[in-house]
């Protein structure tokens, strides 16, 4: 898991590729509690700042794709505060059209841009946008929070593969980008972490229900994962 625990404009994960990309997916898993405009996935070639660009709006619901310079926008998305959630984004070159997906439901296709690929020296940054080539981050749109299982394919994922991909089950791990085989730069205040499981509590009575509330026999907490 990369946490990213301060605003900034130089913290980053730095990815590099080179491709020719006629269709791409991405998805990753999230947590944050910002109330701004914040870049989940930054990808830029030499001649496109936002070829391939995820930015959470400042309202809650609403959400920008850009590809190719070209922005989609997505309204009435179900985002929360302080909870994990995935995000999975998919673009096809030939038809030019997108598609959001958030905790597996997916939102209405949009056009963006068709004609040409995704192709050349690929700069990806993780926790900042790309404004230039590898660079000129806006600290308002950086990402603070925790960011991990990030995987990129050349290719559009079925359905059916999204909501593995969302329910952690059997799924191909991304072509492009595969987050058990990552290799990556951290610039500045980038932490590298376990991801946290949420941990269900119950209380479970040391003897019988009969004396449960006798101070004699006091109830114990026993935390399960």
């Amino acid at each position: 898991m990369f946490t990213f625990p301060q605003e900034t404009n130089t913290a980053h994960v730095r990815l590099t590729s080179s491709q020719n990309l006629q269709a791409v997916t991405v998805c990753l898993s999230y947590l944050q509690n910002l109330k701004r405009d914040y870049s989940l996935f930054s990808l830029a070639l030499p001649s496109f700042d936002n070829d391939f660009l995820l930015l959470k709006s400042a309202n809650l619901d609403s959400f920008q794709m850009y590809v190719r310079n070209t922005a989609a926008n997505f309204e009435g998305l179900d985002f929360k505060l302080n909870k994990w959630q995935s995000v999975c984004a998919t673009w096809d070159a030939a038809s030019g059209l997108a598609q959001l997906w958030v905790d597996g439901k997916p939102s209405s296709r949009k056009f963006t841009s068709s004609g040409s690929n995704i192709n050349g020296p690929i700069i990806i940054a993780l926790g900042q946008e790309q404004d230039s080539y590898g660079g000129k981050f806006d600290i308002k749109q950086s990402f603070v929070g925790m960011m991990t299982d990030v995987h990129m394919w050349d290719y559009v994922l079925s359905s059916c593969e999204i909501q593995n991909y969302v329910d952690n089950l059997n799924f191909s791990p991304g072509n492009v980008l595969n987050w058990k085989a990552l290799t990556f730069e951290i610039t500045g205040r980038v932490l590298i972490e376990n991801k946290q499981v949420s941990m269900l509590c119950s209380y479970t009575p040391v003897e019988s229900d009969l004396y449960s509330a006798s101070p004699l026999f006091p109830l114990t907490s026993v935390c399960m994962t």
